[in-house]
């Protein structure tokens, strides 16, 4: 680990927590509202997160060290194939696993498929039902109840990622599991990602919200320059949009260019809050055929499975 600080008092605790759940379930909404700023990015499409995102909080007697994982599914191709491993490894090796759901889709095929994940770890796992502001509080303990049976929790914490409530509750309840342990980051690191990975995610979630249904998965963002202007604080950025289709390329940059344009506004304004910095953000569109389930694409792109 880096950057370890050893003037930790010895009472200090410090830890590995996994976010594992379905797809769409709130795991990055939760990750950037303990964390305070946006380091994951949020859809309401499902299967947004495609790389582990780590988030770092540090307390005054703890640091908490949050991964959240892509939602687990069934794959349906190389990049799926991908995700799935990074979501199962990351039970591997950690303190502490948060399986979240949400709590208006009740249980279903894909928890079962967790569940089974769940039962062959000796991790202390936590439900967490998230979303609970979206139903009546007589559906909770049904709820409860369904999932109790499946699987024996250390912790069952309902909240509301969105909304803020029960997250303290949730954050004490896992200070308390975590061991005594080292300050693994500086005091001020919010995450371990470089810069280069968030804006190209910042990016991609602006394309994400913006873009028809048939899009998201087929989006790639890859970011080939960050250079700082001579005698100026403005950052030049320069990225390509990466889709499979010709039809899709038409759809991202839009008539006359509108949809790239607004792509591009909406996500220099998020780098320009990462970096603190005036933001220059030049964006191109490109088309490789089918990239999800080529092997050597994935690589070029980022995903990497042998860093996970």
């Amino acid at each position: 680990m880096n950057n370890m600080n050893e003037n930790t008092s010895k009472n200090y605790k410090s830890g590995f927590i996994s976010i594992i759940g379905r797809p769409n379930v709130g795991k990055s909404t939760y990750l950037n509202r303990v964390i305070g700023q946006k380091i994951a990015i949020m859809s309401d499409k499902p299967q947004t997160t495609r790389n582990k995102v780590q988030g770092v909080l540090t307390l005054n007697d703890a640091q908490m060290i949050f991964i959240d994982t892509p939602g687990i599914h069934k794959p349906k191709h190389k990049l799926g194939d991908f995700m799935m491993k990074v979501a199962q490894n990351t039970l591997k090796g950690v303190d502490l696993v948060l399986f979240m759901i949400n709590a208006e889709e009740g249980f279903g095929r894909g928890d079962e498929f967790i569940i089974e994940k769940l039962k062959t770890i000796t991790t202390p796992v936590f439900l967490v039902i998230n979303k609970i502001d979206q139903i009546h509080p007589d559906e909770l303990m049904p709820l409860i109840e369904t999932y109790s049976s499946k699987l024996q929790f250390k912790e069952v914490v309902p909240i509301s990622a969105l909304q803020g409530n029960n997250v303290d509750t949730l954050l004490n309840q896992i200070k308390e599991f975590l061991p005594e342990g080292p300050q693994y980051y500086p005091a001020d690191q919010v995450t371990d990602h470089p810069e280069r990975f968030i804006i190209s995610e910042l990016i991609r979630e602006k394309a994400l919200h913006l873009t028809r249904e048939e899009i998201p998965h087929s989006i790639a963002v890859v970011i080939d320059s960050i250079k700082r202007e001579e005698n100026s604080e403005t950052v030049h950025v320069m990225a390509t949009v990466i889709v499979e289709r010709d039809s899709q390329k038409g759809i991202v940059i839009g008539k006359q260019g509108k949809m790239l344009k607004e792509i591009g506004q909406r996500a220099r304004l998020d780098i320009e809050n990462l970096l603190g910095s005036k933001v220059f953000l030049e964006l191109w569109v490109k088309v490789q055929k089918d990239w999800r389930n080529k092997a050597g694409q994935l690589r070029d792109y980022g995903f990497r499975e042998d860093e996970y």
